[in-house]
C-alpha cells in the first residue's frame, strides 16, 4: 500500500472518529430543533417509568444530603445502559425519570443546594436514555411532601414554597441546558394528593387547589426559561389537580398560566381506574378486590369480576376527556402513571392473567388515540406493576409487556 493511500485512510478513518463522537455527543450537546409540544408528542409513545429509583429514600432525610445510594432504597438494581437499551428494544420509545432532589440530595439548606453527586448520577442515567434516542421526562417527584403535601395545605407558606421550588429548578435546568430536545422536565408530579387539607380538616375546594398550584407551576415555568439556552423553547410539563383527570379538566388551570413562548406546554395526569382492581390491597366490609377486569374476562365469583361501568368504555371516556379539553386544543396530555398490580404469579390464574393484558392494552391503546402518552409504571419489586426484570434485564410480567405491545399495535395517533 502507498504512503498516499496509506495517508488517505487514516485521515478518512479520523474522520469518521470525530463525526461519529460529534453524533454520539449530540443529543446532550448538540442541535436543539426546538419542536413544539405537539410535534414531540407523537414521538414520545409508548413510555415507562424508572419507578423506585431515583425518586428512593425518606422523608426523615428532606434538606439533608445522604448520597447516591437511596437509588437502591426501594428497589435493588443500580440503573445501568444495558437496562435502558433494552427498554429501548422493547419498543419504549420514552422513559420518565421520578427523581428526589429535596429528600436527601440537598447540601445547603438555605440555598437549596443540591448535591452535585446526585446531580451527576441523574445526567448519567438521562445520558442512557438520549444516548439510546430516548426522550426522557425528569421530573420533581413526590420528594417527601415538602411541596406535593406541605405546600397545599391551609397554612401553607406558599410564598416561600415557591422561592425554594425556583432555585431548585433553576439547578436542574441550568445542568440540562445543552442537551437537545429529547430531554423534557415536568415541574411536580401529583400535587396536592394526601397533603390538601384545611385547619379544619376539610379538603381543600378543587378551584382553590388549582389556583394554587397555577401558582408553583408558573415559577417552575420562569424558572427553567429564566436559564436561557435550549430551556428557552424546552418542552414542559405541568400537572393536573392531584393528577386525576376529572379534577383536571374540571379545573382547567391551563389559561392562567404564562409561557413567554406559545405550544411548548404539556398536562399530565394518572390514571389507576378502577381502584379495586388495579391497587386494592385488601377487601373491606363494603368493597372486595377485583380480581378479573374487561368484558371478555369474567370469573365465577361475581364478587371478584370488575363492574362493567369500569371496563373498556370507561378507559375509553376519560382518555376522551383530556381530548377534548387539551388535545383538541393543542396541549398533549401524557398519562404520567398507568399500572395494576399482578395479584397472582403469572400462569396461576389464567383469568387474571388475561385481565392484566387486557387493562394494559386497553390503558395504552385508547390514550394513543386520543393524542396521550401513555408511561407505565415500573418498580422491580416482582409482583405488583413490575413489568421489567432490571437485574436479569429481561421481561418479568409478559402480560403487562404484551398488553403495552398490542395496545401500541391497536392504536393510531389522532394527528
Amino acid at each position: 500500500m502507498s504512503k498516499r493511500i496509506l495517508f488517505i485512510l487514516v485521515v478518512l478513518a479520523l474522520a469518521w472518529s470525530t463525526t461519529a463522537d460529534v453524533q454520539a455527543k449530540s443529543k446532550k450537546k448538540g442541535r436543539f430543533v426546538g419542536q413544539t409540544a405537539m410535534q414531540v408528542a407523537k414521538l414520545m409513545y409508548p413510555g415507562w417509568n424508572l419507578g423506585n429509583t431515583m425518586e428512593a429514600g425518606s422523608n426523615t432525610n428532606s434538606w439533608k444530603s445522604v448520597g447516591v445510594s437511596t437509588e437502591t432504597a426501594w428497589q435493588k438494581t443500580i440503573t445501568t445502559k444495558e437496562l435502558i437499551n433494552f427498554i429501548k428494544v422493547q419498543g419504549f420509545k420514552s422513559v420518565r425519570i421520578p427523581c428526589a432532589w429535596v429528600m436527601g440530595h440537598i447540601t445547603d439548606t438555605n440555598n437549596c443546594t443540591i448535591d452535585p453527586q446526585w446531580m451527576a448520577r441523574v445526567k448519567e442515567i438521562v445520558n442512557y436514555c438520549v444516548d439510546a434516542d430516548l426522550y426522557v421526562v425528569l421530573n420533581q417527584h413526590w420528594d417527601g411532601g415538602w411541596l406535593e403535601h406541605d405546600g397545599f395545605t391551609a397554612n401553607a407558606d406558599v410564598a416561600l414554597k415557591k422561592q425554594q421550588l425556583t432555585k431548585i429548578w433553576t439547578q436542574i435546568a441550568e445542568a440540562f441546558k445543552d442537551y437537545d430536545d429529547h430531554v423534557i422536565f415536568a415541574g411536580l408530579n401529583e400535587p396536592g394528593v394526601g397533603g390538601a387539607y384545611q385547619d379544619n380538616g376539610k379538603n381543600i375546594a378543587d378551584d382553590k387547589l388549582a389556583s394554587r398550584l397555577a401558582e408553583y407551576e408558573q415559577a417552575f415555568i420562569d424558572a427553567v426559561r429564566a436559564t436561557g439556552g435550549n430551556n428557552e423553547y424546552r418542552v414542559l410539563v405541568v400537572q393536573g389537580p392531584e393528577t386525576n383527570i376529572d379534577k383536571t379538566v374540571k379545573n382547567n388551570y391551563y389559561s392562567k398560566l404564562n409561557d413567554k413562548h406559545t405550544g411548548r406546554l404539556m398536562m399530565e395526569v394518572h390514571f389507576y381506574d378502577p381502584y379495586q382492581f388495579t391497587m386494592m390491597n385488601k377487601d373491606e366490609s363494603l368493597e372486595k378486590m377485583w380480581y378479573y377486569w374487561g368484558k371478555d374476562n369474567t370469573g365465577s365469583d361475581a364478587n371478584r369480576n370488575a363492574n362493567s361501568n369500569y371496563t373498556e368504555n370507561y378507559v375509553k371516556n376519560q382518555m376522551a376527556k383530556l381530548k377534548t379539553a387539551f388535545v383538541d386544543n393543542g396541549i398533549p396530555v401524557i398519562i404520567g402513571e398507568f399500572g395494576a398490580d399482578q395479584r397472582f404469579a403469572i400462569g396461576q390464574d389464567p383469568i387474571h392473567d388475561a385481565s392484566i393484558k387486557a387493562w394494559y392494552a386497553a390503558v395504552t391503546s385508547y390514550a394513543i388515540n386520543n393524542g396521550c402518552i401513555p408511561y407505565a409504571w415500573d418498580v422491580n419489586t416482582g409482583n405488583g406493576m413490575s413489568i421489567i426484570d432490571r437485574s436479569n434485564i429481561k421481561v418479568f410480567n409478559t402480560n403487562m409487556m404484551t398488553g403495552v405491545t398490542e395496545g401500541v399495535a391497536a392504536a393510531k395517533w389522532p394527528y
